[in-house]
């Protein structure tokens, strides 16, 4: 079973920063297009950013300006730098890999980690 493992959440007041990292002991995240998602209580978990194996990135509208998502394949972890962080952006935020193969694709999850942003 492969498993992603993200860190970096916490309590932070609005306006602040946090970056969250992503990882894994089974796989090279290096050759995965890399996808951050987040769920608030009580809505439907939504796409935040995409981090393509070549380091671009793209992002959802409402975080597009203050989110970065980036890859350092030494360290095999991909990033997520959240600044000028917003009590709506309070939800649990999950690492996901995807890869296009033969003969089929791979989806791998992390167990997700919790941002907290409130005065």
């Amino acid at each position: 079973q492969v498993q992603l493992v993200e860190s970096g959440g916490g309590l932070v007041q609005p306006g602040g920063s946090l970056r969250l990292s992503c990882t894994s002991s089974e796989i090279f995240v290096s050759i995965y297009t890399m996808h951050w998602y987040r769920q608030a209580p009580g809505k439907q978990r939504e796409l935040v950013a995409t981090i393509q194996t070549g380091g671009s990135a793209n992002y959802t509208d409402s975080v597009k300006g203050r989110f970065t998502g980036s890859r350092d394949n030494a360290k095999n972890t991909v990033y997520l730098q959240m600044n000028r962080l917003k009590p709506e952006d309070t939800a649990v935020y999950y690492c996901h890999a995807h890869r296009v193969s033969t003969p089929r694709s791979y989806d791998y999850w992390g167990q997700g980690t919790q941002v907290t942003v409130s005065s």
